[in-house]
């Protein structure tokens, strides 16, 4: 083993950019998707959660949110609340395309 090889971080693996639609129930989890199946669940869950927990604490503070739209450099996210839970667009900046 090399010296440099002994401190050398493995390279974390690029994922594409998730594209599709998620609706979430009140507790956040994923009812169903149209989000590629490879993508980790763990990740949708999370932002279902953190989604539903945004529209939870708008209605608390007496915020008439019913939709909100979050745009990244490379990721647009859009949320519409749906009856406690919420539909969530997910939608890369720049579309996927494979070269030659």
């Amino acid at each position: 083993m090399g010296l440099l090889n002994l401190f050398a971080k493995p390279r974390p693996a690029l994922r594409r950019l998730p594209s599709g639609s998620v609706t979430v129930d009140r507790g956040g989890n994923v009812v169903a998707s149209t989000v590629a199946s490879s993508y980790p669940a763990e990740v949708l869950t999370e932002l279902g959660v953190e989604v539903v927990r945004l529209f939870r604490e708008a209605r608390s503070a007496q915020l008439p949110v019913s939709e909100f739209k979050i745009q990244f450099a490379t990721l647009q996210i859009t949320a519409r609340e749906a009856r406690g839970g919420a539909l969530i667009f997910l939608s890369p900046a720049v579309p996927f395309t494979s070269s030659p």
